[in-house]
């Protein structure tokens, strides 16, 4: 009686799965910014936060969104409607390091008139 050969499978599954492992942080990576170096403690990892990015063009993108920038209507709409699903859902302004101050204030700004009471700002730890 033949057995089946397993071999195969075993190496399909290994190649896929490093495939995985490669492209698996290259889906969360998003906007290209150079985050300023700030001690600060970890957010709870409870909940995944909605995240807001600053580029160094002055450019916000939703979450992981990175090929069309959004206009500043659009994150007060989106952050109306985030809040309304989820009001305890953390807010947080990944701000480039080399962007001007005055537009992370403005970005804080437009997510307080959608109705955010809270923003954190994310930062890479020293010597990172």
């Amino acid at each position: 009686m033949s057995e089946i050969n397993v071999v195969p499978y075993i190496d399909v599954m290994l190649v896929l799965l490093i495939i995985f492992m490669v492209t698996a942080p290259l889906l969360t990576t998003g906007v290209q910014v150079d985050l300023p170096n700030a001690p600060a403690d970890p957010v709870p990892d409870d909940e995944e936060p909605f995240v807001v990015t600053v580029d160094i063009n002055g450019d916000y993108y939703f979450d992981n969104e990175t090929e069309t920038p959004a206009s500043e209507q659009e994150i007060r709409n989106m952050a109306r409607i985030v809040l309304e699903r989820n009001p305890d859902l953390p807010f947080m302004v990944r701000g480039d390091g080399g962007v001007a101050y005055s537009e992370v204030v403005k970005l804080m700004v437009l997510l307080q008139q959608a109705g955010v009471d809270s923003v954190g700002l994310v930062t890479d730890p020293p010597g990172t």
